[in-house]
């Protein structure tokens, strides 16, 4: 890097810094601050690096950041997309959103999923592998966490390993929810084709399922959005629910929300699902 990429990775990491408060990042305010924003200590202990690293990068003293650490106080600044892209320039790496399929969940959808946790709400990737998920999702498709499977892709599930049809069936029939599915990753490939771990699966689901090949061959693409779904709960028997999907704005990652009308049976048995899940992790937790 030149003097003058290192010169400009320091101000811009000081002033994205500088633009954040305690309470911003849920931290507590202490002591008296000559300047604004945080210090570096805080945003090398949300980081996870040393303080004195910080200090490095900002003064120009350390010129090869890695794309870990670079990532990692992108989430610490909430720095949306383009920042993220810049702060990655800046720091001569390539963008993490250049052709590669992004696991990171930005940190509005982080905060959202806080305040959305008593909802059947996933969190995918662009090619359909499952980031996060509340708990009352998994008791909703009596299904892990990704904490405990990290490997769950819902073009896999419902292509190759088949298990899809057994949880849940799309309203119009099964081919419908497929479509849309291929669609949607089609729609992907136009952006990210050049990943060659995404091409590879693309390759993958070809070979192993006749099905996807020839819905990907007809060369549809738009983005998948919303279904009615019957569910097939071994608990409460089948919940009919209305599944949106929604692509986060500057971000390939999409968030799936399942839902009810406010009363009648299916919110019931929701409902019940709502109290075993929370009663679930109350004795897990002990």
């Amino acid at each position: 890097m030149s003097t003058d990429q290192v010169e400009a990775l320091g101000d811009l990491l000081r002033s994205w810094r500088r633009r954040l408060t305690p309470e911003d990042v849920g931290m507590e305010s202490y002591g008296r601050r000559r300047t604004p924003g945080l210090r570096r200590e805080e945003l090398a202990q949300l980081a996870g690096v040393s303080a004195d690293y910080v200090m490095r990068l900002e003064q120009g003293r350390s010129r090869t950041p890695s794309a870990q650490v670079v990532q990692a106080l992108a989430r610490a600044l909430q720095l949306d997309r383009a920042e993220t892209d810049l702060f990655h320039r800046a720091a001569g790496l390539a963008s993490p959103r250049a052709g590669v399929v992004s696991r990171h969940i930005p940190p509005g959808v982080q905060r959202m999923l806080v305040r959305m946790g008593d909802l059947p709400l996933a969190v995918f990737a662009a090619d359909w592998t499952l980031l996060h998920s509340t708990p009352l999702w998994q008791a909703l498709f009596d299904a892990p966490s990704v904490r405990k499977d990290p490997e769950q892709n819902l073009i896999v599930q419902t292509f190759i390993d088949n298990s899809v049809a057994e949880i849940a069936t799309a309203h119009g029939g099964p081919e419908l929810f497929e479509r849309a599915l291929v669609a949607d990753l089609r729609r992907t490939a136009g952006v990210l084709g050049g990943d060659p771990a995404f091409r590879a699966f693309i390759a993958r689901l070809r070979a192993e399922s006749e099905r996807f090949a020839a819905y990907w061959d007809e060369g549809r693409a738009a983005a998948h959005r919303s279904l009615v779904k019957t569910v097939h709960n071994p608990i409460v028997g089948d919940v009919v629910l209305d599944c949106d999907v929604v692509t986060v704005p500057d971000s390939d990652i999409k968030l799936v929300v399942y839902s009810t009308p406010e009363s009648g049976p299916d919110a019931d048995k929701l409902d019940f699902l709502r109290v075993r899940a929370i009663q679930t992790a109350d004795v897990v937790g002990r």
